[in-house]
């Protein structure tokens, strides 16, 4: 009689061990960490700061400071000479803007182009304006432009015209014109930028489906570079609600014409340095930033969905 060995009873099986989540390097943090603690210092806190400060109001008659609120930005809202301001700027910007990118652009293409002679020069001579200090460019600028002396009082006695580019109808373009000189080769470079890094391939393409220079312009350049577009429209909002130093500058020559709420910002720097209602002042210039922020967000937003 044979027997029948018993199959082995199989061990019981230890469980898996548990995936360990991967520690956390910060040591990557160490390397940002002074950028962090600058930009803390140097733009979150005054902004919070600002914004406690908005929140207060200066008792002149019984002393001291209270809280209320929203008071100082109902206030905001319903200020004649903020909206004034705001309109200006707003003009400005509609016009200005366009003009100084289609200029910039132009001058872009054309320097990116295999067809201009002395394209490091121009680049350079466009690009020079931008070095110039802005209170330097609205001081010469400002003596161009008077018309009892400088380029301007000559222009008109050599021509018997009578052209005042100080002048209330003129005030805005004059300004207007000191910007777009200052700021057309530093957008200039972004685009100039941008086209360098075009692929070859696209333009070998382009020539091989008889494509022109303004269709190459029109269906490649312009497409690749619709991202540098975007970035430069949206600094040229924040710096055209940011307009100071121009007006600023130019009011010793035209006080009568540039007068303190001339932009949102000099409205707000004449509050606080020459009115003291620094609550006020900080009320004005959140509001604007929130303006601005959103204005940009705005435009940001519309240009990488078209980009996608």
């Amino acid at each position: 009689m044979t027997s029948t060995a018993a199959p082995p009873v199989p061990a019981p099986s230890r469980p898996a061990p548990a995936a360990r989540r991967p520690r956390r390097k910060w040591r990557g943090w160490l390397f940002v960490a002074p950028f962090m603690l600058v930009f803390a210092l140097t733009f979150i806190a005054p902004v919070v700061y600002a914004f406690v400060l908005s929140l207060y109001r200066d008792q002149a008659f019984f002393g001291g400071t209270v809280f209320v609120g929203a008071d100082n930005y109902l206030q905001v809202f319903g200020d004649p000479k903020f909206w004034d301001a705001f309109r200006r700027v707003l003009v400005f910007l509609a016009v200005q803007v366009p003009i100084m990118l289609a200029l910039a652009l132009v001058a872009a293409l054309a320097i990116d182009s295999a067809r201009l002679h002395g394209a490091g020069f121009f680049r350079i001579v466009i690009f020079l304006p931008y070095a110039v200090p802005a209170v330097v460019a609205a001081l010469m600028w400002g003596f161009i432009y008077g018309d009892h002396f400088g380029l301007a009082a000559d222009l008109n006695h050599l021509f018997g015209t009578s052209v005042k580019p100080l002048s209330e109808n003129w005030l805005l373009t004059s300004i207007g014109n000191i910007v777009t000189w200052e700021f057309v080769g530093y957008n200039m470079l972004i685009f100039y930028s941008a086209l360098k890094v075009i692929p070859k391939e696209l333009f070998e393409a382009a020539a091989i489906d008889g494509a022109g220079t303004f269709r190459t312009i029109r269906s490649v350049k312009l497409p690749a570079i619709r991202g540098a577009i975007v970035v430069a429209t949206i600094f040229s909002i924040i710096g055209s609600f940011q307009l100071f130093n121009e007006p600023n500058i130019m009011r010793n020559l035209v006080p009568n014409m540039i007068v303190t709420n001339y932009t949102p910002n000099m409205y707000a720097y004449n509050l606080s340095f020459n009115g003291q209602q620094y609550n006020y002042s900080a009320a004005v210039a959140i509001v604007m930033g929130v303006i601005t922020a959103v204005i940009a967000y705005v435009v940001q937003l519309r240009g990488s969905r078209k980009e996608m």
